[in-house]
């Protein structure tokens, strides 16, 4: 044993690593969760950002429309609670989904949450794009998702380049990341 370190625990059995009921967590007074999507992009049809048409020159490789955005804030939303991820709830391989608006998703998502009487304290979403430019269209973006997430929704969109690096540098994909703080209403 290293000086200062605890012993290793035992490992736990597999029925003690199972998700948690929803009746054991109903008393979790706060709830984060993280999200990342990220799309191919290629010339041609639109690019949907946040619910909002971004560009008429590119748009996003994807089964729905490819709004890593909403993607993201889905799977955070959804990883907060425990309940696994987009591709569980509306897989790709459902032809309902194919072309659909990803702000189903998370309309679906948020009525979940509502039933649950959770409500969203704030979301924090980063844009990782080099192409198109995104200021022009933060505002619109944030009047979709907060008639969506709710008018008491802290949220806050920024956006940024890879410099040059990767596949998102080089303006080959659109990706985001998203985190969310939920809350249970008293």
């Amino acid at each position: 044993m290293v000086q200062g370190l605890a012993p290793a625990r035992k490992p736990v059995a597999a029925e003690a690593a199972a998700p948690a009921s929803p009746a054991s967590t109903s008393s979790i007074p706060f709830r984060v969760g993280h999200g990342y999507d990220i799309h191919r992009l290629q010339p041609g049809g639109k690019l949907v950002l946040g619910g909002v048409v971004v560009s008429e020159q590119l748009t996003a490789v994807a089964h729905s429309d490819g709004d890593v955005v909403i993607h993201a804030l889905v799977d955070a939303l959804l990883g907060a609670m425990g309940w696994g991820d987009i591709g569980e709830l509306f897989p790709d391989t459902d032809p309902r989904w194919k072309g659909a608006d990803s702000r189903l998703f998370l309309r679906e998502v948020c009525d979940r949450l509502r039933a649950a009487r959770q409500r969203v304290i704030n979301a924090d979403i980063t844009i990782l794009a080099e192409k198109p430019k995104l200021a022009p269209f933060r505002s619109q973006m944030l009047l979709e998702l907060r008639a969506l997430l709710g008018p008491e929704c802290l949220l806050n969109i920024k956006a940024a380049s890879n410099e040059g690096c990767d596949a998102v540098g080089r303006g080959e994909a659109v990706a985001a990341h998203v985190v969310v703080l939920l809350a249970a209403e008293a």
